[in-house]
């Protein structure tokens, strides 16, 4: 089968950063199913395993965590799903990724792809939409429903994947203030069109700008990128007792300059459900089914922002690029081989 691979961690500029390959088709377990790949999306996991993880001697990595496709085959065990079923899902970190015209994938952590979209919409959805579904109701335990309308969510990185969908959620399923950060004006249009009621520019101090638009402090505190470099800000923004949820990984982050406000801290990573095959693995298949009930209720949309065209190590190594530039506003989609 065709697959993008690489064989060592290059950087993306190089043409062998990421390679297209032919590799064997995988055969499912028990519990898995063998998935045709119609569309993925790239997200930042894939550049930091790309830049960090050197495979084995001879050995090819493939990457991808994000896909929309159809169910080929199943495991003898399988109970959710058939073959002709339409799907999505983000896949497991320890095994391997899904940038290749077959994948196999354990049901549990699968989905039922919403009927109203396309493969590309829907390959733009699952990681970011667990992530930030876990997020908001598991980690900062935000309650769905308008009874937290005396608190506030500011969101920092709100145009990235995960903000792009946590805006929306946050919105449309709890009583929150919505405060989403963005720092360019195609960012800031952006993050105002997925429902924030308020944009502010993390280029500066976020305090200050929390100020500017008649709030003193937040209750709730997302923060999805450089959240080293935000972090005394945030502290200051947070109310006593406010809660703070982040997602990606300073190198050092002092814990003990949260506890004169007594602020929480918690860390959400979307694959420690499947690397742990916790009791309650399952709740990924009802969560992204849940998802994509709200998408085809209209309540949801899609946070595709670009669409690369075809999945090859090219087009591939653009998307690397552009998430690794900074740049990127909402989810870049590849579809087909």
């Amino acid at each position: 089968m065709k697959a993008i691979a690489y064989y060592q961690s290059l950087p993306i500029d190089h043409p062998e950063a990421l390679q297209d390959v032919q590799l064997a088709e995988p055969q499912p377990g028990d519990h898995d199913l063998l998935v045709e790949v119609k569309a993925i999306s790239v997200n930042p996991v894939d550049t930091k395993i790309r830049r960090n993880v050197q495979p084995e001697a001879g050995q090819a990595k493939v990457l991808g965590w994000d896909v929309a496709g159809v169910v080929k085959a199943v495991g003898a065990q399988v109970k959710q799903f058939r073959p002709g079923d339409r799907v999505f899902y983000a896949g497991a970190i320890d095994r391997p990724g899904a940038n290749s015209e077959l994948h196999v994938v354990d049901e549990r952590i699968v989905g039922r792809m919403p009927g109203s979209l396309d493969f590309a919409r829907a390959a733009a959805l699952p990681l970011t939409a667990i992530t930030a579904w876990e997020l908001l109701f598991e980690r900062l335990q935000i309650k769905e429903g308008q009874g937290d309308q005396q608190q506030s969510l500011l969101i920092v990185g709100a145009a990235g994947g995960v903000g792009s969908i946590l805006v929306q959620l946050a919105r449309q399923l709890t009583g929150l203030t919505v405060i989403g950060t963005a720092s360019r004006a195609e960012t800031r249009d952006w993050v105002q069109s997925l429902g924030a009621h308020h944009v502010i520019d993390h280029s500066l101090p976020l305090s200050e700008e929390l100020k500017r638009i008649g709030i003193a402090q937040v209750s709730h505190v997302a923060s999805l990128t450089h959240t080293d470099q935000h972090y005394a800000q945030i502290i200051e923004a947070l109310a006593p007792q406010g809660r703070l949820a982040l997602i990606d990984d300073p190198a050092q982050l002092d814990v003990v300059q949260l506890k004169r406000k007594s602020l929480s801290l918690h860390w959400e990573f979307m694959y420690t459900r499947s690397l742990f095959q916790t009791a309650d693995m399952i709740e990924q298949h009802r969560l992204l089914n849940r998802v994509s009930q709200l998408i085809d209720d209209g309540v949801l949309k899609t946070t595709l922002g670009e669409h690369f065209g075809p999945i090859n190590a090219a087009n591939l190594r653009r998307a690397h690029a552009l998430l690794e530039s900074g740049q990127a506003r909402g989810k870049i989609v590849l579809e087909g081989f």
